[in-house]
């Protein structure tokens, strides 16, 4: 009776996975083989492609710019049988008006004027791979990859105008870091902007990291010394500060950033170890002038630039890091954790001119 009940239960859960009405009444033990059970389908679709690897999104995000860029390069020079000086003239407005920046495009013409006298240009194709291969060594010239190990406890300081991404690549560096094991602290020395400490202190849920925050419009360097304190008492790997936004005048920005670094400096010597800059690679040469500034004001060390997936004007990542010997440590491509990578300068440049 019992091994009946069970039949008639088993039955009655597959009837309702697949939508079939009994046909018989409950608790009826007629017996049917296995191949008489309806097909039990499930009630979400099943992955079935793999996600695409971090190449192929890069190569998906700077879409927009091998377009605007390099597919305009390509229209100038692919099938040219000899290269002159009119093309290089034409290739140089291309650069310009793709932000790689006047700087950084006069010392590229300059330098393929110098092969095209070598004789080492005698057609488009060799035009192409020399301006790849002169855009690589540029952005290779000032390559470092981020030591976050090289310090006991490692303090980077985050800074950058509103509205670049700066919380978001913030909270996304603290999950990286936590999921590789290090035990990481961030504090929320942003407290002129309302939504700022709730917006970290969300990724810092998300991530299981703790987020160290005063009231809306506190002093920002009492913020960074409590969490200087809090970093060395809980003996934390990484402490991650977030700082305000602003740009109202160089002056301000200055002794803001002054005043923060004597505050950190003082609790935990030699630090920050890290003063990261992030950009957003669709602002184009606004990107330049906050780069030029921050660079003066705040000592920058690094970059990282975001929304590299939505801007055809991803030119700008060759022109600031050339431009102010910075390197790009990050780059971001998508929304997800996992589309902000480190940044590999061969993988940005064959990405940028891969078909």
């Amino acid at each position: 009776m019992e091994q009946q009940e069970k039949k008639g239960f088993f039955r009655g859960l597959i009837d309702k996975i697949s939508g079939v009405e009994p046909a018989e009444a409950p608790g009826d033990s007629t017996d049917i083989s296995e191949s008489e059970l309806p097909a039990v389908t499930h009630p979400f679709p099943q992955e079935t492609t793999a996600k695409p690897g971090f190449f192929e999104r890069l190569k998906s995000g700077l879409k927009k710019t091998a377009d605007g860029l390099v597919g305009r390069i390509d229209a100038l020079v692919l099938g040219k049988k000899t290269i002159d000086a009119d093309t290089l003239e034409e290739l140089e407005e291309i650069l310009i008006t793709s932000d790689i920046g006047v700087k950084t495009t006069v010392e590229l013409i300059r330098t393929l004027e110098q092969r095209l006298g070598r004789n080492e240009l005698k057609d488009g194709e060799a035009l192409r791979a020399a301006l790849k291969e002169e855009i690589l060594v540029r952005l290779t010239a000032h390559h470092r990859p981020l030591d976050i190990g090289s310090q006991k406890l490692f303090v980077l300081l985050v800074i950058g105008v509103n509205g670049v991404g700066k919380t978001t690549t913030i909270g996304k560096l603290a999950s990286r870091f936590s999921a590789s094991g290090s035990k990481v602290l961030l504090a929320a020395a942003d407290t002129f902007r309302a939504a700022a400490a709730e917006q970290l202190i969300a990724w810092g849920n998300r991530s299981g990291v703790d987020v160290i925050r005063h009231k809306e419009g506190a002093d920002p360097s009492a913020v960074v010394f409590d969490a200087c304190k809090a970093a060395v008492a809980r003996e934390v790997d990484i402490l991650i500060i977030d700082t305000a936004g602003r740009l109202h005048t160089k002056v301000n920005l200055m002794e803001e950033m002054k005043k923060i670094r004597r505050v950190i400096d003082r609790e935990i010597p030699g630090a920050p170890h890290e003063t990261l800059l992030v950009l957003d690679a669709a602002t184009g040469q606004n990107a330049i002038s906050q780069a030029r500034i921050f660079k003066e004001s705040a000592g920058v060390t690094g970059l990282a630039l975001t929304k590299l997936d939505g801007t055809a004007k991803g030119g700008i990542v060759v022109a600031v890091s050339h431009e102010f010997s910075l390197p790009v440590r990050y780059i971001g491509v998508g929304e997800s954790i996992e589309d902000l990578r480190d940044f590999d300068p061969q993988e940005f440049t064959d990405a940028l001119f891969q078909p």
